[in-house]
């Protein structure tokens, strides 16, 4: 631990014997390698190199460890290692970091059955996200969020899966959370570090790399039973294999999951319509050369199938509806990445990642008008598919110095292209309807140093400089050619921010950030039609504090104050017939509070808390025409709360642990404007959970909903039946999972 604070560079073990372990002194000027291997010699453990650091493992048998003292229990007043913010791409610790952000370090085996970042949003009250159904899903942070649809805009929230930019416009692509190691959610503005689309902030999902030393290897599976819904499962796998010890070595991940539907279609007479499946893997090779380099490659596959829309009808029951035709949805998610880096012993740093993702969705609605039921017209549906490509590289140079001095400077060069086709019509007879290409092409050059004024005091600057253009192409003629088919952008975005650390684990903070999206071309109100929007931009100021634990008990807490001023929002919306269309909508002013104390009173009791407050308004063409209480952005309660209490018990051989949480979602509109201001949230979501652990197995119980809310958590379903102002997203009803996980 004292290693890791004065070079700033990350050590990390799961190995509890290490506290049992004592050493002789390390003085002198050497490499961190160098050192690490002193202190660990003859132990029975060693280092081996990761992303950002070392982790320290148990070694071979044949190591004989040294005689060690008596094992000595941890204290409150033992010290804590710093976890080093790694998508600040400077090596930043926690306490240090001058912003608001979350770093969930998830377990390391075996794989329970994960989720997506839209399941984890009700219990992380500064996300929220739509609810249309698995890959629809759109995710804000902190109540940043411009639409409720899906349309041509980029994303406000920018997601990466291993420094490579998973999205670039449309929604969530609904990854599953498998083999995580770290997620990290960064609260916007981020334009100095992440560019283009990050208005609201990053979430940064880190994958475990492969493990050169040893064999591993993890599998679990699970049961999920839901009332009155159809039974789900859940199967994934984790093999980790050395190819050549210590120099390559590969990790794979497959997993399945079923989820059971618990929405009925009257019309159709059929039960639990609203199933889905996904299958997906991902595959990493990991080559450690010598001499600091690395070398990672790795792929990810996902595939989701939706049987049928994700809503009900008020008019029909709280979780029935009654429609003409199916209305499936399904994507494919493609995902490839390189990296090359170098590491110093100076604390240098060379990385240069390369990635492309692939995306193709289909949306299919039920356009029926509605009519009396003795009605014979043949049903009428319609059609979107999506089908996008995004090219990024990004090669930086950074380094970090055990005086808390660091810096980054790189480059960006990122292409998008995004293609809309549409098709409306009666089953087998459909025509197409326009569609829209947007092509955008950004090259950016940032720059972010950290410097420590006195030791208690820093002060980080920084900027990117951003040129990008946007070429638009409708798919067919438009009515109007009243529109601009290309737009060149430039852009600098500037942060400035300061850290004053008060005492050993306290420190304040404030920041400055900008950051901005680009325009582009997109259906215009109206058949036949194409507009051009523009790039919107925000200016975001905050100022919190955070505090750590001096050991493994007691109180950690961090909160802070913002307020963010967003101008010419860019909107994906529906107009009153159903169609979609992109605009800007106007200007707001964001006004949050936001808190989360973690507390550890005794050995194995765990006490977590944490809340949103926020407050916005809206002003432009769509909300100066509406009531007050209307011009308000979407999905952004004013009030959104978790609550969690958990206990381990301390026991030879078994180590059983119980969980109770609680998670309020306050009530939020689905658009700016009169013709959206359909209420949903407002809701309480109880759970339950209890397990345990022996050795490399694990079996548990957790029950979701435990008091069978049928509340709307997304007052949207099918964009044609909107204007009824009836449809409702229901949470699950009470639901159980059983499920059982082994890891070697």
């Amino acid at each position: 631990m004292t290693l890791a604070r004065e070079t700033g560079v990350e050590i990390i073990s799961t190995e509890s014997g290490l506290r049992s372990i004592r050493t002789e002194p390390v003085l002198g000027h050497m490499p961190v390698r160098k050192a690490l291997d002193r202190l660990l010699a003859d132990t029975g453990y060693r280092a081996i190199a990761i992303t950002g650091g070392y982790r320290i493992v148990r070694a071979p048998a044949r190591a004989a460890p040294r005689k060690t003292r008596p094992a000595v229990t941890s204290s409150p007043s033992s010290p804590q290692p710093d976890i080093i913010v790694t998508a600040s791409k400077q090596r930043i610790s926690l306490l240090r970091y001058p912003g608001s952000l979350m770093v969930t370090e998830t377990e390391r085996s075996p794989p329970s059955a994960a989720g997506t970042m839209t399941d984890l949003a009700p219990g992380i009250p500064i996300l929220q996200s739509t609810q249309l159904g698995a890959g629809r899903n759109k995710v804000f942070i902190r109540g940043i969020a411009d639409s409720s649809f899906s349309g041509t805009t980029q994303s406000p929230t920018s997601i990466y899966l291993d420094d490579v930019q998973l999205t670039y416009s449309g929604p969530d692509p609904g990854l599953r959370l498998y083999d995580m190691r770290r997620i990290e959610i960064l609260e916007g503005a981020q334009g100095t570090l992440y560019g283009s689309g990050a208005i609201g902030g990053v979430i940064r999902l880190t994958s475990n790399p492969a493990d050169l030393s040893a064999i591993a290897g993890a599998a679990s599976s699970g049961v999920t039973a839901t009332q009155g819904g159809s039974t789900g499962f859940d199967v994934a796998g984790m093999v980790n294999l050395p190819i050549l010890k210590d120099r390559m070595g590969m990790r794979a991940v497959a997993y399945t999951v079923h989820e059971g539907g618990y929405l009925d279609d009257v019309r159709r007479g059929l039960r639990n319509v609203n199933r889905s499946d996904t299958v997906g893997g991902r595959l990493a090779l990991r080559i450690d050369p010598g001499a600091g380099w690395r070398i990672e490659a790795s792929g990810a596959g996902q595939w989701i199938d939706t049987r049928d829309g994700q809503y009900a009808e008020a008019a029909e029951g709280p979780l029935t509806r009654r429609s003409r035709i199916a209305q499936p949805f399904d994507n494919r998610l493609l995902f490839g990445r390189l990296t090359v880096s170098r590491e110093w012993d100076s604390g240098l740093r060379l990385f240069s990642a390369t990635g492309i993702v692939g995306y193709q969705s289909t949306d299919q609605f039920d356009a029926t008008p509605r009519r009396p039921l003795s009605s014979k017209s043949p049903p009428v549906m319609y059609i979107a598919n999506r089908d996008k490509w995004l090219l990024s590289q990004e090669t930086r140079l950074s380094r970090s110095l055990p005086n808390g001095n660091s810096w980054v400077v790189g480059f960006t060069l990122a292409r998008d292209q995004d293609i809309l086709s549409r098709a409306v019509g009666s089953l087998g007879n459909s025509f197409d309807i326009i569609g829209v290409t947007n092509v955008t092409k950004a090259a950016s050059l940032f720059g972010e140093a950290t410097i420590a004024l006195l030791p208690s005091l820093s002060v980080t600057a920084g900027g990117r400089a951003t040129m990008a253009r946007t070429d638009g192409d409708p798919s067919s003629a438009p009515q109007s050619a009243n529109f601009v088919k290309g737009r060149l952008s430039r852009r600098f975005d500037p942060t400035l921010a300061f850290s004053l650390q008060v005492s050993p684990r306290l420190a304040l903070f404030t920041r400055f950030q900008t950051g901005y999206r680009t325009g582009g071309l997109a259906v215009a109100t109206g058949v036949g039609r194409v507009a051009d929007y523009r790039s919107d931009a925000i200016t975001v100021g905050e100022i919190g504090m955070r505090k750590l634990r001096d050991g493994p008990m007691g109180l950690a807490f961090s909160g802070s104050i913002s307020m963010a001023l967003w101008s010419n929002i860019q909107a994906d919306l529906i107009n009153r017939r159903g169609q979609p269309y992109t605009d800007n909508i106007g200007n707001a002013r964001i006004e949050a509070a936001e808190c989360t104390i973690d507390w550890v009173p005794v050995a194995g009791l765990h006490a977590e808390a944490s809340f949103l407050l926020t407050a916005n308004e809206v002003s432009g063409p769509i909300a100066d025409q509406s009531t007050r209480n209307n011009r308000r952005l979407p999905e952004t309660p004013p009030f959104a709360g978790h609550w969690g209490l958990s206990y381990e018990w301390a026991t030879r051989g078994l180590a059983p642990r119980i969980r109770i949480g609680a998670d309020y979602v306050g009530r939020s509109v689905l658009g700016t404007g009169d013709l959206l201001d359909v209420s949903q949230g407002n809701y309480w979501l109880l759970g339950l959970s209890a397990g345990v652990r022996r050795g490399g197995l694990r079996v548990d119980l957790a029950v979701d909903n435990l008091t069978n809310s049928a509340a709307n958590r997304f007052a949207y379903g099918n964009p044609f039946s909107l204007t009824y102002r009836d449809q409702t997203t229901p949470l699950r009803p009470r639901n159980a999972r059983l499920g059982i996980g082994f890891g070697w």
